[in-house]
């Protein structure tokens, strides 16, 4: 990932230190699920559906962090493409592992933002920041089901508000089956890591026009110094961890259960 730097080439501290904090997390929790669907022993506290929307927060967090990153790069075509290959490395490796595999995981979908955000980017910057913000979180939300659902049989997503409004997607959306990184796939798709483009790519969207705000220096003047070092560095060095992570915390737990 690009360094994060001000105008002055002096760090935005808190953003590095929240992107270590959000990375920590997510290798916390795919160390609960190998443990459980791997190794076989159940972590019961990581599963609750509390959990589940915990998890969201931190990967939420990691994105939107991203998405602020791409406005201190010079090349966020590259950029995504590299982390597209990567993602698409660890499609091929991971089944060598384990009977699951990765087919629109975090990486994946951090390398289409990329090139969709390098892409448009003049596009993108005709709405002024806090508008661009308001209106990314509003097309999150309004797309956050569109994932069908299996309450009472298949049902489709939709577009729209719980209890407000709903657009149901045809159904021939889901069946195409390379639709799947929009959120649209039947119930067969099985993906052990996914980031769809829908919704996510919208906060993502939103963290680049905060990314406006921050390399202007309109952020408070706490913001900008490094509190916690050792986080700091962590936030620096994400997307290799992201990567390595799991083939480490792999061989641990095979060499204690094994």
């Amino acid at each position: 990932m690009e360094n994060i730097k001000r105008k002055n080439n002096s760090r935005v501290g808190i953003l590095d230190e929240i992107r270590g904090f959000a990375i920590i997390c997510m290798v916390v929790y795919h160390a609960m699920y190998d443990l459980k669907y791997i190794f076989g022993l159940d972590v019961p506290i990581f599963f609750e559906g509390w959990f589940g929307i915990i998890r969201d927060i931190f990967a939420g967090l990691f994105i939107f962090i991203s998405g602020t990153v791409c406005r201190y790069s010079s090349n966020n075509i590259k950029r995504g493409a590299q982390c597209f290959f990567i993602g698409m490395m660890m499609t091929f490796i991971m089944p060598f592992f384990t009977s699951g595999t990765i087919l629109f995981g975090i990486l994946h979908f951090l390398g289409v933002s990329m090139m969709l955000f390098g892409l448009g980017q003049k596009l993108f910057d005709l709405l002024p920041s806090w508008v661009g913000i308001a209106l990314c979180v509003l097309l999150f939300v309004l797309t956050m089901n569109v994932r069908m659902t299996y309450n009472n049989g298949l049902q489709p997503g939709y577009f729209g508000i719980p209890n407000l409004f709903q657009l149901y997607f045809p159904m021939e959306a889901y069946n195409v089956g390379v639709l799947f990184p929009l959120g649209l796939h039947d119930a067969h798709f099985a993906s052990s890591d996914y980031f769809p483009l829908m919704p996510w790519f919208f906060l993502f969207l939103a963290g680049s026009y905060f990314g406006i705000i921050a390399k202007d220096n309109r952020l408070p003047k706490f913001c900008y110094p490094t509190h916690i070092r050792w986080l700091a560095v962590v936030g620096r060095y994400t997307i290799w961890i992201y990567v390595l992570h799991q083939p480490i915390i792999y061989l641990i737990f095979s060499l204690i259960f094994h």
